[in-house]
């Protein structure tokens, strides 16, 4: 291995062999391809849809008054200009492992490892954030159905007012269990379950536009040009998904077509939906009712009808809906683990390949337990603006690999260009770079302490077992 050097950090993986790692499907180590566009589709549309609108509304909506309608359409925005720098990296390294893949190649195996500690991050704390969302919502349909509700004790974290979030292990536990019985079984449970999210969103929509009121709309933006951007910032966690598509690179039949059309549908599909909830939500009731409001959607629809049917399908949108973006959040983290395990990175556990199933089994346990600890004791608040910093970090350094992989291999086989190059990627980064700003101190030393750690890790063991380093 020889003594560690500085230019080390800068050592990149070449695109070929990144392609030829990623194409390896011997039955006892490697992934198989099994999943087709609409399954794909349908990942991206699972891991986005439902937690800004289901979970993260009641925190937005207070921070920007109605004008969340314009935070929803920033994010949707940057998430846009990201999505086409994704498409092409997808389509020119169609492999596991995403942005953290993608940066590998381009910008060197230092930063690539940080990017990948940013995934884990995101990855992490989104489905934490999530679990403890769905709590919300199945408190809610218990009280419409029996008029129970759980105790706090056991319904809420710590810092939330209880002792263990249960249904959010539980959740955790049921997702577990479903990714370790193979992907191809995931991804159709998961297509189901986002048709039926969107049918609910739908009916949503349609009885809450019913009730709206031009006058909830004023003032428009009572926190000024700041709360849109912050609003914007704290949403953006919820654009996850696209990254999500860009994780399952090595188990996608034809990935250099499928994978870029997978993350420009579901994206599209995702800001419509989002846009028009939020419209709805904020004109069926005035902004200064969402703070604190649990499972929103669900008090929206039963306050408007006076009936609590309306409520309850809501919930059960809601519980199928949070369940899907955790089971692909969850499935996206422990892709994200394989490749960089595969690089010789992390440790050769978290790469091992159930024969069987064609699952990477320990990874899946090691990451439900690190969800589950987070979800239990965590409140949701303190996770929401976490998840955003690494998912906007990851985006940027998604859209710089674009400009630099087209100046140092202008000629490798693209299945798919970003227009208006190198606009188009120049405006990612400065968009996110934006929302980044906007975030609050707290979080950026919460990240300045995982990417601390992160750096410990790179040159402790990563460093040193790199299979690049190993020639």
């Amino acid at each position: 291995m020889g003594q560690f050097r500085a230019a080390d950090l800068f050592r990149r993986k070449p695109v070929g062999r990144v392609i030829a790692e990623g194409g390896e499907h011997l039955p006892e180590e490697g992934l198989h391809r099994s999943i087709g566009l609409f399954q794909l589709t349908m990942l991206g549309v699972g891991a986005t849809i439902g937690t800004g609108i289901f979970v993260a509304l009641t925190t937005a909506v207070p921070a920007a008054g109605p004008a969340v309608v314009v935070s929803f359409v920033i994010a949707g925005i940057t998430a846009a200009l990201t999505a086409l720098c994704y498409a092409e990296l997808a389509s020119t390294i169609p492999v596991s492992g995403s942005s953290y893949s993608y940066a590998y190649a381009t910008l060197g195996e230092f930063v690539a490892f940080i990017v990948g500690a940013c995934l884990l991050l995101e990855y992490a704390v989104s489905a934490s954030a999530i679990a403890v969302g769905w709590g919300q919502y199945l408190n809610e349909m218990f009280s419409d159905l029996i008029g129970w509700r759980m105790p706090d004790a056991i319904a809420k974290a710590p810092g939330a007012g209880g002792v263990f979030n249960l249904p959010a292990v539980v959740l955790v536990g049921a997702c577990m269990v479903l990714l370790l019985r193979g992907v191809k079984e995931s991804v159709t449970v998961n297509a189901v379950l986002v048709v039926l999210k969107l049918l609910v969103l739908l009916f949503f929509v349609v009885i809450a536009f019913s009730g709206f009121h031009a006058e909830n709309l004023k003032p428009f933006a009572p926190m000024g040009v700041a709360g849109i951007g912050a609003a914007a910032s704290s949403i953006f966690f919820s654009y996850i998904g696209i990254d999500a598509v860009s994780t399952a690179g090595d188990e996608v039949k034809d990935p250099r077509r499928t994978l870029p059309l997978g993350i420009i549908l579901s994206l599209l599909i995702v800001t419509a939906v989002y846009i028009l909830v939020a419209l709805a939500a904020v004109g069926a009731q005035p902004w200064t009712a969402f703070a604190g409001q649990e499972a929103g959607l669900a008090v929206i629809l039963r306050n408007l009808t006076g009936a609590s049917w309306t409520s309850l399908i809501l919930c059960v949108g809601a519980i199928v809906s949070i369940f899907s973006i955790t089971l692909v959040v969850m499935y996206g983290q422990t892709r994200i683990l394989y490749a960089m395990s595969r690089d010789g990175l992390l440790p050769k556990l978290f790469q091992r390949v159930d024969p069987r199933t064609q699952t990477p089994d320990l990874n899946t346990y090691i990451v439900a337990a690190f969800i589950a600890v987070l979800a239990a004791f965590v409140p949701l608040d303190t996770l929401v603006n976490l998840t955003s910093m690494g998912t906007l970090i990851a985006f940027a350094i998604v859209s710089l690999g674009v400009i630099i992989l087209r100046r140092t291999q202008p000629d490798l086989p693209r299945g798919y260009r970003v227009p208006f190059y190198p606009v188009v990627p120049a405006l990612s980064v400065a968009f996110c770079g934006y929302l980044i700003i906007g975030l609050p101190l707290d979080t950026w030393i919460l990240f300045g302490l995982w990417v601390a750690a992160a750096c410990v890790l790179y040159f402790g063991y990563s460093a040193r077992n790199s299979k690049l380093a190993r020639g």
